[in-house]
């Protein structure tokens, strides 16, 4: 890894989400032909992109209970204690409606309501995640929507991941459909003869997904455009090398795309870092994936002080970052920009991608500096509810009115004064 002293002036900010015209024009063709085709274009999608024929879209209860049974007794008892250790978490950010009554007779409130229906694109390629599934699904339960859906591109053999399926069965989502890629976006939002639309989209994906996702906003709802995924260790000579390696290389292997960065004071830790990655990338089963991830984004930063380390991470603003310093949560005052943050040896960042509880879905390119996790309120809307009372309308409809003609619009005003004429 390359080491380089620095005193500030870092971003993650990338625009590789972006894509080329062509890549959008693409998707825009596909979006098109999903609305104007529905369910028969989708399977000419899946042959074409996936290489299989399928003569349904969704997936059996059948299928679900055969990768269900088949999972391992031992995982399936993980799954289960992380989903409890999930939902636990996010129960604690419900929110509840509330009113208040002023003493003129108003009544002013909030009514909290879950979306009707969502939908969870998980995705294929390199790796499967059923943890994904997990950390989607589980807050929009809490949250109480009522139709939850998966779509995501299936394997050559026609199937999806035993994982993700057993996952899913686990948490009693049924509504699972084998399609992938922007057609899947598509689905989701427009809806065809088998696919049912949803109000909101959840879930990374390719460039092609990404894409999608960006046309259909404002029709349906998004999560955030997801980007690769990002760790910076905030380490001082107390941090062990090895431990810090390790857990640069578990965001490293995610993609070729991922950034892996090391902020530390100490000249002697970056060197000792430096070299324990070299060593442990020698028999790292996606060793390839995560020497390009590192040639391409990752650097150790090194500073004067621990002061200006800090700095540097703020500016950063990574989606996880991880803090191994002699007193970790001296810093947690100081430290403001961060989509989660792991403070000491051994809250490495894998405790919370699988099994703590905080949601592992969180924003990345440097928008932690405005945009939070994925949270119970992501799945539900909250609307104003306003009784004003006659005391209330003759104590302040004069007011209102003024305000009304000040932007000039009359017509605002005359509905409030319509109901201050005497004799009413």
């Amino acid at each position: 890894m390359k080491i380089e002293r620095i005193r500030g002036g870092v971003s993650l900010r990338r625009t590789i989400e972006s894509g080329t015209e062509e890549q959008r024009r693409a998707v825009l063709d596909i979006i098109a032909n999903v609305r104007a085709r529905g369910d028969a274009v989708l399977k000419e999608y899946t042959e074409r992109f996936d290489g299989v024929s399928l003569d349904s879209l969704k997936v059996t209860e059948e299928e679900m209970k055969r990768a269900h049974a088949a999972m391992d007794a031992e995982m399936l008892e993980i799954i289960r204690q992380a989903a409890a250790n999930i939902r636990d978490y996010h129960e604690r950010q419900k929110r509840e409606s509330w009113w208040m009554t002023k003493e003129d007779g108003t009544i002013l409130g909030q009514k909290v309501t879950p979306l009707d229906a969502v939908g969870l694109y998980v995705p294929g390629g390199t790796a499967a995640y059923p943890s994904s599934v997990l950390m989607n699904v589980i807050p929009a339960q809490v949250a109480g929507v009522k139709r939850i859906v998966i779509t995501s591109p299936p394997n050559k053999d026609g199937t999806l991941p035993a994982g993700v399926l057993a996952a899913a069965y686990e948490l009693g989502v049924t509504e699972i459909y084998k399609v992938g890629g922007a057609q899947a976006i598509a689905a989701l939002a427009y809806g065809t003869e088998t696919i049912r639309p949803v109000d909101k989209i959840f879930g990374p994906g390719n460039i092609y997904v990404a894409l999608a996702k960006r046309e259909v906003f404002g029709h349906v709802a998004i999560d955030m455009i997801a980007g690769p995924s990002e760790i910076v260790v905030l380490a001082d000579e107390t941090a062990r090398p090895d431990e810090i390696a390790a857990d640069l290389l578990s965001q490293a292997e995610h993609d070729v795309r991922a950034s892996a960065i090391l902020v530390t004071p100490s000249m002697k830790l970056a060197l000792a870092v430096a070299s324990e990655v070299e060593r442990q990338l020698e028999t790292l089963p996606r060793r390839d994936i995560a020497q390009a991830a590192l040639e391409n984004y990752g650097a150790i930063y090194v500073t004067e002080t621990l002061e200006e380390a800090v700095d540097v991470v703020n500016e950063l603003a990574p989606e996880h970052l991880e803090v191994m310093t002699a007193e970790p949560l001296a810093l947690l005052g100081r430290l403001r920009h961060a989509g989660a943050m792991f403070f000491g040896r051994f809250s490495s960042e894998p405790v919370g991608d699988y099994f703590a509880g905080p949601n592992h879905v969180l924003p990345t390119n440097g928008t932690a500096r405005f945009s939070s996790g994925l949270s119970v309120d992501e799945f539900v809307k909250k609307s104003s509810v306003i009784v004003y009372s006659e005391a209330a309308l003759k104590q302040h409809g004069e007011k209102i009115a003024a305000f009304a003609r000040l932007e000039g619009l009359e017509a605002h005003a005359r509905a409030i004064e319509v109901r201050l004429e005497k004799g009413e």
